[in-house]
């Protein structure tokens, strides 16, 4: 990390986008579970287990915790994001490849927050809808699609820092 250049990036039309998009996502969300709250039962899920049946049950008020988690992890991965230069990387960062690194890694984790913030809401939705009753489960789909949403960018972006290292 000693010695890495540090660059201010410019956001680029995508990166903006990523951004709008989490923080509509946080709105969203927020709007759901403040809509939603004052018809919940006293008593609604609060952990699933791999196949996506309820397992725990708590008040109504532990919705709020989805939304705020989600909230610090958007607000926490939104700083962390100002710091590239501080990241691990596949090869050493120098001077020539520092940019096409940096920009690769933040739109990485930019990426992740969106998908972080999808995986967040579709749990509030799945939560509210169990706690009406509508449905019994979050289903069993709900494990691997979250595993294959967080694995699956990591993956391609990490081939694209490998990628990027051999260009330099």
């Amino acid at each position: 990390m000693a010695g890495r250049p540090k660059i201010k990036l410019e956001l680029t039309r995508s990166d903006k986008i990523l951004e709008i998009m989490g923080g509509g996502l946080i709105f969203a969300i927020w709007v759901l579970v403040l809509v939603s709250y004052p018809s919940l039962p006293e008593s609604i899920p609060t952990h699933y287990n791999g196949t996506g049946e309820a397992d725990a049950f708590g008040s109504k008020s532990s919705i709020l915790g989805l939304p705020l988690v989600a909230t610090a992890l958007f607000i926490g991965l939104s700083i962390l994001n100002q710091y590239p230069h501080t990241f691990n990387y596949p090869d050493k960062i120098i001077e020539e490849n520092a940019r096409y690194q940096y920009r690769n890694s933040t739109r990485m984790l930019r990426c992740l927050k969106l998908v972080i913030l999808i995986i967040f809401g579709m749990a509030t939705y799945l939560t509210i809808r169990n706690a009406h009753q509508e449905t019994a489960q979050i289903g069993k789909w709900f494990l691997p699609l979250t595993l294959g949403l967080i694995f699956i960018p990591v993956i391609c972006f990490l081939i694209r820092a490998y990628r990027g290292d051999s260009k330099n």
